[in-house]
């Protein structure tokens, strides 16, 4: 597999911090939304911050999102979502009203319930209920934390469930199914323990081409 490594410019995304642990990793990160380098990329990354409906529209606008239903469910090529990134793989969200996601997992995004003594946006570190078995999660100690930013969150079947975390109510925090994993935090922020998950990530990407 080549070194490069495919991170989605749509314009809404933590693309430097991403880009930077992936070249902390020994990889060379290619921060684009050129079809060119979709269509030759072996894995791909899709960062997000913001709101669901407008970087569905970016995506749409860019006229991307038939070739990256192509490269993620026909060539099956390894792809990563982070955050917002995350919440577009699913069928739909209710920010903002309804908008229609990329459909690539079972899944709808809704807003964080409302608790007592939960500040929503959900901001800062949170540890994991973890599924052992998960590649995500390997080499990580059980006792990790990670950085989240969030206001809306992923309700999905339990069977694509690698990671949840506790915030008033449970929280999906990672899905893996066969070539799709995602993070609703920030392994890119969440420093030493974020940048074993993605080198896992990566590591999976590689053994998979």
């Amino acid at each position: 597999m080549s070194r490069d490594i495919c991170i989605l410019d749509y314009g809404m995304g933590n693309l430097q911090s991403v880009a930077n642990a992936v070249g902390r990793l020994g990889y060379n990160p290619i921060v684009t939304f050129r079809r060119a380098d979709i269509e030759k990329s072996g894995s791909l990354i899709i960062p997000g911050v913001g709101a669901f409906g407008e970087a569905m529209k970016r995506l749409n606008n860019l006229r991307l999102i038939e070739l990256l239903n192509d490269r993620v469910l026909k060539d099956g090529i390894p792809i990563f979502g982070i955050c917002l990134g995350m919440q577009m793989f699913a069928e739909q969200s209710t920010e903002g009203g309804l908008h229609e996601g990329l459909g690539w997992v079972k899944g709808k995004v809704e807003r964080i319930p409302e608790a007592p003594n939960v500040r929503i946006p959900h901001v800062g570190w949170n540890d994991l209920e973890r599924d052992s078995e998960s590649i995500m999660f390997k080499n990580i100690d059980e006792t990790a934390t990670f950085y989240f930013d969030h206001s809306f969150a992923l309700t999905c079947d339990d069977s694509i469930v690698a990671a949840t975390a506790t915030y008033g109510s449970k929280i999906v925090s990672a899905i893996q199914h066969e070539n799709i994993m995602a993070t609703q935090f920030h392994p890119e922020k969440s420093q030493n323990n974020g940048l074993r998950l993605l080198r896992n990530f990566l590591n999976f990407a590689e053994s998979w081409a």
